[in-house]
């Protein structure tokens, strides 16, 4: 992006944008919710109360999803599949949560998860004025950017000492704004219950991102503080119910990112170069990872947490990228495409958790020995509980696999950028990428935690003296990631985020804060009504029932991935099938909002959200309330299930509060 083009951008801004927000448009802040929208086109005006005590239930999940409390004894609820990588590290060969579900009839019986961590938004805290003052008149845009990073890291160390809250400064309205928000951390997270996969995504990749839909997308874990249930006094009371058609419901959860303020030059580099890089890259890896799972049952298993994320992620990139619309894009590409191309294929991870773990532990080494401010994001004081919480984990390691997923990431580095490139030579030295997989694999110990953690402790000298394959190669690749991100950050990064704070200036002087800023994997608050939906010449209707997740079973002859779990068909005579099974609201919702808890005027939990519409999927850059619609799990439906399937009365009586 070049600097003579900002009066272009500004007045693109200004013309292009002079709407604002329309309809139940929008992701908003809890320090500035829609209060003006809601009382206009419904009627309500939620007090303060109200909005603490549904920012105090919600819940993030470090795994990439949302959830809240529905319980005063630290009971959360989440979707099946945000708590799928944990149901499978918990799993063996032995025992498959993710297959057959887990339910635990006692508190004695629930499973502790490896390594999940649940973040409740205690407060948040306006700092722009510290992370924006620190840019002086003369600085380069590369100086403003550390500049900017250093004052954020600050902040951060400040205020985890003060208060011992997780703290995270979070830019918002492209550097416009940036706000501390303080986390309290639960890292002591057990499983209560989960139902099979087959149920949770009862359609599978077929129905996907699309409605009608028939899942019952929902598990229950139980925070837990100094060896006992968390008392969770702020938690959303059970509406068994649910909403009505028309009726005006509310989501609280943690949407993960949108690009909805980026520029036209911005979005056409998106459409021309990074989507169909990042799809074919992700469709490469699912094929490695298909080609691993046909090695047999326990291979599948171990893979299907991966395949389950890439099929989700290429679905939804596909959707997105044939979202945008060619008109828009009329401009020159960006010179930044190249650069990032090179980034995603000079990677030795690339899904390779051993070869993640080698990196950090490198990274974390040379960093350390740095003033905090200087240090790289993810290295600060305030982020290492995080990072050693994630290195140190007991979490299964399946080195086959590893080896599969690490032969994938060097082939495609080699097909990608040549046998003549400087970063191939140096982590291949003339092998083949099996080879080198293999050999690094197989001889590496950082399966073991304890030597992991003994690298760590042990510092420079240790990392220096190890001769563990993994750690040597990853010490091969670190010159070239970090000339990599130099490179990105004076030319890239820093041009972005000048760019960025202009454009926001601009944005706010007409506009001020009626706009929301895009999505952070911060808490949000969306509203909407509970409606169908006009769809392939007829209509969506705004729920579906228990008869429906037989018709349609029945309609697929009860084959994958349309097959029903047995317990289903014994005990089909004691479901009351006319209840709600899931519903479509005109919520603006993307990934990360998984999990969230579809709330009413009341504040009581009537729904949680699992999916997205196929007309959804645009919403990365643009929110279309005609047919935009997020998909729910019924409250009803989860107590029905509970009760009548799965012999778990007593979690039932928790839920509603008996």
């Amino acid at each position: 992006m070049r600097r003579s083009s900002f009066p272009v951008l500004l007045l693109l801004i200004a013309f292009a944008s002079s709407t604002g927000v329309a309809a139940d448009e929008g992701m908003w802040t809890f320090d500035n919710p829609p209060l003006k929208q809601l009382k206009d086109r419904y009627g309500f005006t939620p007090a303060q109360q109200w909005l603490d005590h549904v920012r105090l239930s919600s819940v993030r999940f470090n795994d990439g999803g949302s959830g809240s409390f529905v319980s005063p004894n630290g009971l959360a609820i989440t979707n099946h599949h945000v708590a799928f990588g944990q149901l499978q590290k918990l799993s063996n060969a032995q025992k498959d949560y993710v297959r057959d579900g887990f339910y635990a009839r006692t508190q004695a019986e629930e499973l502790k998860c490896t390594d999940l961590e649940l973040d409740v938004l205690m407060s948040m805290e306006n700092v722009t004025a510290r992370v924006q003052g620190v840019v002086k008149p003369g600085m380069t845009e590369k100086q403003a950017l550390d500049a900017r990073k250093g004052e954020r890291a600050r902040i951060e160390k400040e205020s985890l000492v003060s208060t011992h809250l997780r703290s995270d400064v979070v830019s918002l309205y492209a550097g416009g704004e940036y706000w501390l928000y303080r986390y309290k951390k639960y890292t002591d997270v057990r499983l209560v219950f989960a139902p099979e996969q087959q149920t949770a995504f009862f359609g599978g990749d077929p129905d996907n991102f699309t409605y009608p839909r028939y899942d019952l997308d929902f598990a229950l874990l139980r925070a837990y503080e100094n060896g006992r249930p968390a008392a969770t006094k702020d938690y959303l009371r059970w509406n068994a119910k649910g909403a009505a058609d028309g009726e005006l419901v509310l989501v609280s959860g943690h949407p993960g990112g949108t690009e909805r303020e980026l520029t036209l030059a911005q979005l056409e580099t998106q459409r021309d170069l990074i989507y169909p890089e990042r799809l074919a890259r992700n469709k490469r890896q699912l094929q490695a990872v298909r080609a691993y799972a046909a090695r047999g049952p326990e291979q599948a298993r171990q893979a299907a947490d991966m395949i389950f994320g890439l099929e989700n992620t290429i679905k939804a990139f596909t959707g997105e990228y044939n979202g945008m619309d060619k008109n828009l894009f009329d401009k020159k590409r960006t010179e930044e495409a190249d650069l990032r191309a090179k980034v995603a294929s000079r990677s030795i991870s690339s899904g390779s958790e051993l070869a993640g773990l080698a990196r950090q532990i490198v990274v974390y080494v040379a960093e350390i020995k740095k003033p905090d401010a200087e240090r790289l994001d993810g290295y600060h004081d305030s982020q290492l509980d995080e990072l050693k919480f994630y290195l140190f984990s007991p979490a299964p390691i399946y080195p086959e696999f590893e080896e599969a997923l690490l032969t994938q990431s060097l082939q495609d580095s080699l097909d990608q950028l040549g046998t003549n490139d400087s970063f191939v030579m140096a982590v291949l030295d003339g092998r083949q990428p099996a080879e080198v997989a293999a050999q690094t694999v197989r001889g590496t110990k950082l399966k073991d935690p304890a030597f992991r953690k003994s690298l760590v402790e042990g510092g420079a000298a240790a990392l220096a003296a190890s001769t563990d394959p993994m750690i040597v190669l990853a010490r091969k690749a670190d010159p070239y990631f970090r000339d990599l991100r130099k490179d990105y950050e004076e030319s890239v990064e820093s041009v972005l985020t000048s760019a960025g704070e202009k454009i926001a200036k601009a944005r706010f002087a007409i506009f001020g804060k009626s706009i929301y800023p895009d999505a952070t994997f911060t808490l949000r608050l969306t509203y909407g009504t509970v409606q169908g939906y006009p769809m392939n010449g007829t209509k969506a209707p705004s729920k579906t029932t228990f008869y429906g997740l037989y018709d349609r079973a029945a309609s697929f002859d009860f084959k994958p991935p349309f097959n029903l779990m047995p317990r289903f068909i014994e005990r089909k005579d004691k479901i009351d099938l006319p209840t709600p099974l899931n519903f479509v609201a005109s919520l603006d919702i993307i990934g990360g909002n998984s999990g969230s808890p579809v709330i009413n005027r009341n504040g009581e939990f009537v729904g949680i959200i699992f999916d997205g519409n196929i007309e959804s999927l645009t919403g990365n850059f643009e929110y279309i309330e005609e047919t935009n619609r997020a998909v729910a799990v019924h409250s009803a439906a989860i107590i029905e299930a509970l009760r009548k399937v799965y012999d778990a009365a007593p979690l039932a009586d928790e839920l509603i509060g008996h």
